[in-house]
């Protein structure tokens, strides 16, 4: 098991890393004392769950025809046109 100081830990980071990937643990020292052990961590990581189709169904209520039917005339012509200045 390394001991390296806190200099030698900043500047050989990526190969301390690479030693602690293969199972080994690192002793980090502050002040000729060891301050900090760094192993390898046994975090287990799990697949991003996929998103349900219809897992809304059932939860909107009963929207009637009229969500679905197009805008009348009046309305149309409200909006803000993008080649119009603010």
């Amino acid at each position: 098991m390394p001991i390296v100081s806190i200099r030698n830990a900043k500047t050989h980071l990526s190969r301390l890393l690479q030693r602690m990937l293969a199972g080994k643990q690192v002793v980090i020292q502050r002040n000729a004392k060891p301050a900090v052990r760094l192993r390898r961590s046994q975090v287990v990581f799990y697949p991003p769950k996929k998103p349900l189709l219809g897992a809304m169904k059932g939860r909107m209520g009963d929207v009637g025809d009229e969500a679905l039917a197009p805008l009348p005339e009046e309305y149309l012509g409200l909006g803000m046109r993008i080649d119009q200045p603010l």
